[in-house]
């Protein structure tokens, strides 16, 4: 069954104050390394190829000599986390514990790839464990209510099903088809997310849509499956290397990106073989 336990929020990290004021970019905190620990994202910008790692203690990507390197100044857990387009990332998750203010950030964004953040909506309201931009649409988890949300500019949300999940995938071809993870398995909605049939098996831990044949599934011990035809079928592919899963993106339909209790894999070739990108510290404390 799904580890529900990885959905769980950070408990060092219940006050605090977001600030917006300008970051440091990657290039200049070169040489400024920091282990991370539990990942809840990966994204990949789509001009450009760069890899964001989403953390229990901010935005990471790899630096010139093949280690973390930090993105901006943020310290945040993040939670859910999705690349939009170019420069363009949304997050939600917890302030750090040396920042004040509200426990949960709602839905920020950032414009200029991680440097600086910025609240959009649902401050101090709501912490989206899971995030997904399609059809121009944000669709997020809201852990806090058990809820799906979706909104078309990041204001104003329409509050859609209540449902026990850890991560959702939304079709590249309609944007009414909307799978969420269960633990009974994936449950499917075909009008938008405002109902769900009862999940079914396999059970998968996330879930990515890349393109129309390339829905992808990990479960809780880096199992990669892939369905062709919408999560009806399921072929494994291969394994993530490292343990028990914390993220998975699904770039293309052979390009994927997995994260593991001990690092961030990449597979160029649908997942039959993986490549170390990051190391993922170990006891992390999420």
């Amino acid at each position: 069954m799904i580890t529900l336990a990885l959905a769980g929020c950070s408990t060092d990290s219940d006050t605090g104050t977001h600030t917006d004021a300008p970051g440091t970019s990657h290039d200049a905190q070169e040489g400024s390394h920091t282990p991370i620990r539990h990942v809840h994202g990966l994204g990949i910008d789509p001009a450009d190829e760069q890899l964001y790692v989403a953390t229990h203690d901010g935005i990471f990507t790899p630096g010139k000599d093949g280690t973390a390197v930090r993105v901006g100044t943020s310290k945040d857990d993040f939670m859910g986390f999705t690349v939009a387009k170019t420069k363009t990332l949304l997050a939600s998750g917890h302030p750090a514990p040396s920042a004040g203010g509200p426990a949960n950030r709602g839905l920020i964004e950032s414009t200029d790839g991680g440097k600086t953040w910025k609240t959009r909506s649902l401050g101090g309201e709501v912490d989206f464990h899971a995030l997904d931009y399609a059809h121009s649409t944000m669709y997020g988890y809201d852990s806090t209510n058990a809820l799906l949300r979706v909104s078309k500019d990041g204001a104003a949300w329409d509050d859609r099903a209540q449902l026990q999940a850890l991560d959702i995938a939304v079709s590249p071809e309609d944007a009414d088809t909307v799978l969420a993870t269960t633990a009974d398995g994936i449950a499917k909605s075909t009008d938008g997310g405002r109902t769900f049939a009862t999940g079914k098996q396999p059970v998968m831990a996330f879930l990515s849509w890349a393109t129309p044949d390339a829905l992808y599934g990990i479960d809780d011990a880096g199992r990669l499956s892939r369905s062709t035809d919408g999560g009806a079928t399921w072929q494994n592919t291969g394994t993530a290397p490292g343990g028990q899963v914390q993220a998975l993106t699904a770039v293309d339909a052979q390009h994927v990106l997995a994260a593991t209790q001990n690092g961030v894999y990449e597979s160029r070739d649908g997942g039959k073989s993986f490549t170390k990108r990051l190391d993922v510290a170990a006891g992390d404390g999420h």
